[in-house]
């Protein structure tokens, strides 16, 4: 979390871009984001991002960077970091080795009927459709980055609904992710991501148009390109039989309620014929009192 500063980009060099950047996200961190090179690369991670998001809008005379351009440039830049210099680039490709493997929690949200899900575009124009997600933070639960990803991505926060026995699960490249599934989210939602340049759109599917939803060419049809949705296919079919599993249980669920229900009917019918024929006598209190004892229902 970058520290807040009163610093003006607008006119700032690189060099005075760069010592703002290690004192708000290197110098000031907790020791522990500093043990190790894998630590240290998330926090120019998100250096980055804030340079490239905020810095440059106000400054746009400024040079757009990769991140590993950038990342070679803080380690060079920052005191703190000298000693990792001449090992910068293992140290980074060592990181996108390790990010990989860091598990990743997201939401599925699916609207009252579970036909539909809310699935989110990425900032630039190839950027494919997923499932609002993201990697988990040291210490963090599962259940809380699942919240604050879909907050982050859609402005919605679904822990009202979320339930933490509802969820897929998939490995997919050595990273765990999972996604809670939630259901009831209002058609009329307003959605609006809370961080810049990551999300461009947030719009709802109808799952049998989706890539492998059906085994015919649905998506196709509905002129949903495939590779669009490479990061959405391979947990439709998990989707489609938890669907099926919650949908089968409601309906079961009635059937024993209603079951019950007749079974006490049945007992309760010869009785109330009972009170009925007794209610005609002279004193039918004392006799509906006996014959209650008598069938102790």
């Amino acid at each position: 979390m970058p520290i807040l500063s009163a610093f003006n980009f607008a006119h700032a060099s690189l060099d005075e871009v760069l010592d703002d950047l290690c004192v708000r996200f290197i110098i000031n961190c907790p020791p522990e984001e500093l043990a190790s090179v894998e630590r240290v690369c998330f926090q120019i991670e998100e250096a980055h991002w804030f340079y490239e998001d905020f810095i440059r809008s106000e400054n746009p005379q400024l040079p757009s960077l990769s991140q590993k351009k950038f990342t070679a440039r803080i380690f060079a830049h920052c005191p703190l970091l000298r000693k990792w210099s001449d090992m910068q680039d293992q140290a980074f490709a060592h990181f996108l080795q390790y990010k990989t493997r860091v598990p990743v929690r997201g939401v599925i949200i699916l609207n009252k009927k579970m036909d539909k899900c809310i699935l989110v575009k990425g900032w630039k124009t190839s950027a494919s459709w997923g499932f609002p997600k993201g990697k988990i933070n040291q210490g963090e639960s599962d259940e809380d980055c699942a919240v604050r990803e879909v907050i982050e991505e859609t402005g919605y926060d679904v822990s009202a609904l979320l339930k933490k026995e509802d969820y897929i699960e998939l490995t997919m490249r050595e990273q765990q992710v999972r996604l809670y599934v939630v259901v009831g989210v209002p058609m009329d939602t307003v959605f609006q991501p809370q961080t810049r340049k990551e999300i461009s759109k947030i719009e709802w599917f109808t799952l049998s148009s989706l890539p492998t939803f059906n085994k015919s060419d649905a998506a196709t049809e509905n002129g949903i390109n495939p590779k669009k949705f490479y990061m959405v296919a391979p947990f439709i079919k998990l989707l489609r039989r938890w669907i099926n599993d919650h949908q089968v249980a409601a309906p079961t669920q009635t059937k024993r309620i209603l079951q019950k229900k007749s079974v006490r009917q049945h007992i309760l019918e010869p009785v109330t014929q009972r009170v009925d024929e007794i209610a005609q006598k002279e004193d039918p209190a004392q006799s509906i009192l006996a014959l209650l004892r008598k069938t102790q229902i």
